[in-house]
């Protein structure tokens, strides 16, 4: 149980840690979730129609209702990391082509020539690679789970 000393300085602290307080920190802060579309979950019939063919790929020919949905998972989580897979690579294109992001801070020029030119942007993109790590592993995960799973399923009679 904490004190009334704790409780007096976490108070003290969290009014302390409201988050960016400038106009242009704020609006930059608002906008961290629309980034790059990732958190935003895919419903389409399009979209279910290509997570109904994986999944009966990846289930073959059951009637079992369980081993289907287990499939619709795996399906749907490969897809999830197709698209996050799709983004990577159109922001290393995006570098490669106009050499950053920041106006503020110009870096050098790109190199002119392959395989630098690639190399150099994937340096420069790195930071924000990382960032879409977090939705790959996470894809990976539910994949991955779901494919254990459906192994299990097949084993017992």
């Amino acid at each position: 149980m904490a004190s009334e000393r704790q409780i007096a300085a976490n108070r003290c602290n969290a009014r302390n840690s409201t988050g960016p307080r400038s106009t242009s920190g704020r609006k930059r802060a608002s906008q961290n979730a629309f980034r790059h579309g990732l958190t935003k979950r895919i419903s389409s019939a399009e979209f279910d129609r290509e997570v109904e063919t994986l999944a009966r790929q990846i289930a073959g020919d059951t009637e079992d209702k369980l081993k289907i949905e287990l499939a619709r998972d795996a399906a749907e989580a490969e897809l999830e990391l197709v698209r996050v897979r799709r983004v990577k690579v159109a922001l290393i294109e995006r570098v490669t082509a106009f050499g950053g992001f920041d106006a503020v801070d110009p870096l050098p020029a790109m190199p002119s020539q392959e395989p630098q030119r690639t190399a150099e942007a994937v340096r420069r993109a790195l930071p924000d690679l990382l960032k879409l790590y977090r939705y790959e592993s996470r894809a990976i995960t539910r994949r991955d789970r779901a494919i254990r799973a459906i192994a299990r399923r097949s084993k017992t009679p």
